[in-house]
């Protein structure tokens, strides 16, 4: 009985014990818990509830693009645009189901996008879809020594091509989305497609955003230009968002807000005014959790398109000299066969305030025989001028001292000891500066030359010994404040500035007569410019305006800019010089005996200027080839300047086959000027009456 009550009273003592642990067990639990709620539960929650902010620019449309009579001459079409933009993180297999489910509802199937797809594409595409099969391919060995990189390279070598080969069109579709989703960056707009979108796909997507992640439909634009290939390879091109940003030049424009795939002026005026076309970005700031889900979206700063440049041509008369510079070089390739003639060119200015009224260049493609707008060779392509530059040489040897006003030389070629003879186009006789304008005299330039150099009283098989030893520096400098041979200030991204060639005795007449150095045609306008506009050099400008951008249709928005006539120089040389050098020209096209005297003496307008010929003689396949450039430059009205002009037509035959397509240029464009001025004059007139 004893042993009986012992037991029992053990049993009630044990399950104290063991109510006492579960005691303290609670006791440690309820203590940890409110350690968490109250000492550290407002951080623990914090990092529940942390969120990422991430702010994503969005592009805007362009600014638009005016002549100077406020007719568009690049505008932006509207287009329907399929886009992705993925969350962070986003992984190879969920861009693939995104793009088998947008498949559905969008075509990729042209010829051009599948062919686009690369063998790599391909193995990708079967990689994802029989992953656990390719992984099995690469043995542990071959896993153990790759890094993942290499080791997906590796593995997708192992892909056959005939697992590959065979894919449908369905497939392929499939496989040509995938392709384009891959370029997106996190939280950046990716077009997917955004030509030929029909408005049945555009709204099959846009009622099946919900099942579509990081899909929008919305709009988009490319460049349009009104006037088609005129004028379009000054205004140059944008890049396309598969081009993006130039390689070159990522830093500069990622330091400045753009994304990688960015459209951006390539070149042309595009480039150039870049900042002021490509417009406010809008801003969206969106709010991702831990896991890189996008759970909020907002805009911060709301976008605005580029503003919109007004420019200094007319497009209508911009037009009329593309078409005359085009039929003359149709014309002068039917009267003789030349195999060299290729190109015309024109470049027409106002002398007071450098605003570029028309830049031509026409191009004849012989290969496809076909004529193409290239009126960028004005600025890029330099051309021996002839005897345009005679002016500057006549300034120059005034300012230098080594002839004055009304000085005669006889006219007749000059014997250099060791040398042919030079001469100008016939023996002229006496001749005085403005005679040696008028008609032409290389002899005259010959004799500025040799005196700059320090060789007076030539005498006939005399070796030329100049004394000067800057001679050729002093003679170019001269010639450089007119803008021939230095760059012109143009606002565009690149002009050449032409050959310099090496600094001799008999080099020196060569350049006096426009027969040694190139020149641009820009050049020359300039050139002739600066002596129309009584030697104020002023830097040539295609933009006129800058105005804020208007939604409103067909309304251009305010001023925010104008561009004002900037001088670059004057040149060191006294009025009564240059008066000198304008009536020379004035006398070459008015006067009997001018070289445009049957051209010119019968106009209204008062013209004048300077024609020139230039040897130019190259070699091809070892065998001497020699041919002529036609230049002309000249302005008017004679006594208050409104428009300069300068022509270049290189590589025409010699001057038994040419006929003067220079003159028949010049001619036509400031008859095609003036009679403009005068319809329009009237047209305002009779507005105003009304």
């Amino acid at each position: 009985m004893k042993t009986k009550k012992k037991k029992k009273a053990q049993l009630p003592f044990r399950l104290n014990i063991l109510f006492f642990v579960v005691f303290l067990l609670f006791s440690v639990l309820i203590f940890q818990l409110g350690v968490v709620q109250i000492l550290n539960g407002e951080d623990f929650q914090k990092e529940i509830d942390r969120t990422i902010q991430d702010t994503t620019k969005i592009p805007v449309p362009r600014g638009k693009i005016y002549d100077r009579n406020h007719d568009v001459i690049v505008d932006n079409k509207p287009l329907y645009s399929i886009t992705y933009t993925p969350p962070k993180g986003t992984q190879a297999k969920e861009r693939l189901e995104v793009a088998k489910d947008l498949a559905k509802y969008i075509s990729m199937d042209s010829e051009e996008i599948l062919d686009g797809i690369t063998d790599r594409n391909r193995r990708e595409y079967w990689y994802l879809e029989n992953k656990e099969e390719a992984v099995d391919r690469l043995s542990d060995e071959a896993k153990e020594k790759l890094d993942d990189t290499k080791e997906y390279s590796e593995t997708l070598k192992l892909i056959t091509d005939e697992e590959i080969d065979g894919f449908s069109k369905e497939v392929l579709e499939v496989i040509a989305i995938k392709k384009e989703l891959d370029k997106a960056y996190s939280l950046t707009p990716q077009t997917v497609k955004n030509e030929d979108v029909t408005p049945e796909e555009y709204a099959r997507v846009a009622e099946h955003l919900d099942e579509l992640p990081g899909i929008n439909a919305t709009t988009d634009w490319n460049r349009e230009h009104p006037y088609e290939s005129t004028f379009k390879s000054l205004l140059g091109s944008i890049s396309t968002q598969e081009e993006g940003i130039p390689a070159e030049k990522e830093e500069y424009y990622l330091t400045r807000g753009y994304s990688r795939n960015d459209r951006v002026g390539k070149s042309g005026l595009e480039e150039q005014y870049e900042e002021i076309l490509r417009g406010r970005k809008e801003q969206i700031q969106y709010t991702t959790d831990k896991s890189g889900k996008v759970i909020d979206a907002k805009t911060v700063v709301q976008g605005e398109r580029g503003k919109d440049l007004v420019l200094t041509i007319d497009m209508e008369f911009q037009e009329e000299v593309d078409k005359i510079v085009r039929e003359e070089l149709l014309t002068a390739l039917g009267n003789y066969s030349n195999p060299y003639l290729e190109d015309a060119l024109a470049v027409v200015i106002n002398p007071q305030t450098g605003e570029l009224l028309a830049v031509s260049g026409q191009h004849y493609d012989r290969e496809n025989n076909e004529y193409e707008n290239a009126a960028y060779k004005t600025l890029y392509d330099s051309h021996l001028p002839g005897s345009i530059v005679k002016g500057a040489t006549v300034l120059a040897g005034y300012e230098s001292g080594v002839i004055t006003p009304w000085q005669t030389f006889y006219d007749r070629p000059i014997i250099i000891k060791d040398s042919d003879p030079k001469g100008s186009w016939r023996n002229l006789g006496t001749v005085d500066d403005l005679d040696a304008l008028r008609m032409s005299s290389n002899v005259y330039m010959f004799y500025i030359a040799m005196r700059m150099g320090g060789h007076y009283n030539f005498q006939q098989h005399d070796s030329l010994v100049f004394t000067n030893d800057n001679y050729f520096q002093e003679m170019r400098n001269y010639f450089r404040q007119f803008g021939l041979g230095v760059k012109t200030g143009i606002d565009f991204p690149y002009e050449a500035t032409g050959f310099v060639g090496e600094s001799t005795a008999g080099q020196l007449l060569d350049y006096a007569i426009g027969q040694y150095d190139t020149f641009t045609t820009m050049q020359m306008a300039q050139y002739v410019a600066t002596i129309a506009n009584d030697g104020y050099r002023v830097r040539p400008h295609f933009l006129k305006e800058i105005r804020e951008p208007n939604n409103a249709e067909g309304e251009l928005g305010p001023v925010r800019k104008s561009v004002s006539t900037e001088v670059l120089n004057r040149i060191q040389m006294s009025n009564s010089h240059i008066e000198r050098v304008q009536e020379g020209f004035r006398q070459a096209f008015q006067s009997p005996g001018g070289t445009g005297y049957s051209y010119w003496a019968d106009k209204d307008y008062n013209p004048a200027g300077k024609t020139g010929t230039a040897e130019n003689e190259f070699y091809e396949n070892s065998v001497q080839i020699k041919t002529e450039n036609l230049t002309l430059v000249g302005y008017a009205p004679f006594d208050e300047p409104e428009i300069a002009f300068a022509v270049v037509v290189p590589r025409l035959g010699t001057q038994s086959q040419q006929h003067s397509i220079n003159h028949a240029i010049g001619e036509r464009i400031m008859d095609t000027y003036f009679d403009m001025k005068e319809d329009r004059d009237e047209e305002e007139q009779e507005d105003t009456e009304e």
